[in-house]
Order: C-alpha cells, then structure tokens, then sequence
C-alpha cells in the first residue's frame, strides 16, 4: 500500500528524456556538500540551454538549484541508510524532479503530519504561519518553510509517495517536483 500527499499528476516519474544521479552511502558518508554539489550540477545541466540570455540562465540556474537543494537536502537529513536517486528532466517548458530514499517509520510518521498540513491550504499564508511559529518558539512539528517557499514563491508543485513498509522498518519515498522554466526561444 502506498501514500500519496500533494499532486498525483506529478507522481508519475520525472519524465521522458531523464538524468540519473544515484548518491551512494559509502566511507565519505552522504553530506550536505553532497547536496550542494549536486544540486548545483542539476541546475548547471539545466540553465546551459539558456545561455544566450545571461538573465534567463541565472534565473534557471538559481530556481533549479534552490528546487533540487531543498529535495536532496531532505532527503539526505531524513533517510535511513541507503542510496539517495536523483533523477531530473525538462520537457514542456517543466523542470521535474524525482528523488528517492528509504527513511525509518518514526520520522516518516512526523513527515507525513507535516505534509498533512502543509500541502493543504494557501502555502502563502502556512508559510506566514510557519515563519511566526518558528520566531516564537512555537513550531513543534519541524519547520517545512524549504517547500512552502517554493510552493509560495516559485509557483513549485509538489508530491511525496510513501511506499509500504519494508521488514527492516524503513519505508520508501518519492518525493516529485515541477517548476516551470522559460520557453528556450524567448
């Protein structure tokens, strides 16, 4: 049985013509300079078609980067042992990305509450909420401010897909995302 939060049109994979990064845990341990680096990667791959126009490319560059920073940085902090896929691709103007992990029961559990809230409602006025609680001290339940930012700002949709447990006790998840991208001709 699988869980499905945020938009089930994303859940589909990251489309047709895919890159794929897999981040292996090994003796140098999975980090946050390796989401920097490969978040940055991703964001270069994707701006280079955007080169001729020194602002688009930024814009892409930064939009993308900050998009594939926020899943692998969560995914990074939350998984349980194991390789983290990075899979990314542009069509129609659409940026899409999967990442995959597997994370333990306990925290997955606080993932999903924390979704719960924060895929329903105006992601502008949660993220108004969310910035208030986290000032007072009053925000218990892990922040999420990374994706409604992006929801709120970016116009960045979003859907996580929470795979049956395994006997181990860690469950797996898919985390989609889409952002839109300039047409290449403008």
């Amino acid at each position: 049985m699988t869980t499905l939060y945020g938009l089930e049109d994303l859940a589909i994979g990251a489309g047709g013509n895919t890159t794929r990064l897999c981040l292996f845990e090994g003796p140098l341990d999975l980090s946050w300079k390796h989401c920097a680096i490969t978040s940055d990667f991703v964001a270069e791959f994707v701006a280079l078609r955007y080169r001729a126009s020194r602002s688009l490319y930024r814009e892409v560059r930064h939009n993308v980067g900050y998009l594939t920073n926020e899943l692998i940085e969560n995914a990074v902090k939350f998984r349980a042992a194991g390789e983290v896929v990075v899979e990314a691709s542009v069509e129609d103007n659409v940026f899409r990305a999967k990442v995959s992990n597997l994370i333990d029961g306990e925290p997955a559990m606080r993932f999903q509450h924390l979704l719960s809230e924060i895929t329903t409602g105006d992601p502008g006025e949660l993220l108004i909420r969310r910035i208030e609680a986290n000032a007072t001290g009053t925000n218990a339940n892990g922040s999420g401010l990374g994706l409604l930012t992006l929801m709120s700002d970016y116009g960045a949709r979003f859907a996580w897909v929470f795979g049956s447990g395994e006997p181990d006790g860690k469950v797996p998840l898919e985390t989609y995302a889409s952002i839109a991208v300039p047409d290449i001709s403008n």
